[in-house]
């Protein structure tokens, strides 16, 4: 259990933690005591909770890729290349950046108007969906959260398919197709928790983009099942792959 991709399920799993008590929370106001009023404080304190810890979650996953790079690249080096100091260090860095990105989102939104009665789209408070209420000029809120989405979920998904070239490139160089069966199978678990994580962002940026307006049902359905679906489906598929 102290090899390098054990502890990055410990990060995985402690990220998965973290954005359902995020969530959680208002989730249980809304649907089950029936409270549909939020401080504003609180909104701002959930909404960076939320995306930090998002952060983090798409950070750990980039760092379960590079674990599996050194894995079957360089498989005679990877006890000395992840070594227990360097994963304290790579989960550092991973958390910093999810606070540093984050940190401006609430400060600005503090700068804005807003009506005195405000409804959100969903079940709980995301930096898009405050931006959008506001009276204000929202040009710099808008562009620092496109800035923190590219410097986090947009960098690391790259990398993360990059990673995945060089495996593949890797994997079609071995001889024995029994060999790259075997190293393609050690990827399949993170590969699947990577498409559980991304796709439905994906979907949900789509329906916002498209046909928000005509399936408003629909969009909040998305809107909740893509962070609860994650933390659901990730010790399903490691403990079936374990």
């Amino acid at each position: 259990l102290q090899q390098p991709m054990y502890i990055f399920l410990s990060m995985l799993a402690a990220s998965d933690l973290g954005l359902c008590a995020s969530t959680f929370p208002t989730m249980v106001r809304l649907f089950w005591l029936g409270a549909r009023e939020l401080p504003f404080d609180l909104c701002a304190a959930q909404m960076f909770f939320i995306h930090a810890f998002t952060y983090v979650e798409s950070g750990v996953l980039l760092a379960m890729a590079f674990d599996r790079i050194v894995a079957i690249r360089d498989p005679l080096h990877y006890a000395t290349i992840l070594t227990h100091s360097a994963m304290a260090k790579v989960g550092a860095a991973i958390l910093v950046r999810a606070v540093v990105l984050n940190l401006p989102g609430p400060m600005l939104l503090r700068h804005l108007l807003f009506p005195q009665i405000s409804v959100l789209s969903h079940c709980y408070c995301l930096h898009c969906d405050l931006v959008g209420l506001a009276c204000s000029d929202t040009q710099i809120n808008s562009l620092v959260g496109l800035v923190s989405i590219l410097l986090s979920l947009g960098l690391d998904s790259c990398l993360i398919v990059l990673s995945y070239t060089l495996i593949l490139r890797t994997v079609l160089g071995l001889a024995s197709p029994g060999e790259r069966l075997k190293a393609l199978n050690t990827c399949v678990s993170h590969l699947c928790i990577v498409l559980i994580f991304y796709l439905p962002k994906l979907g949900l940026s789509v329906l916002h983009r498209v046909e928000k307006h005509s399936y408003p049902a629909l969009a909040v359905l998305m809107a909740n099942l893509h962070f609860l679906v994650p933390p659901f489906m990730n010790p399903i598929v490691y403990c079936i792959k374990s």
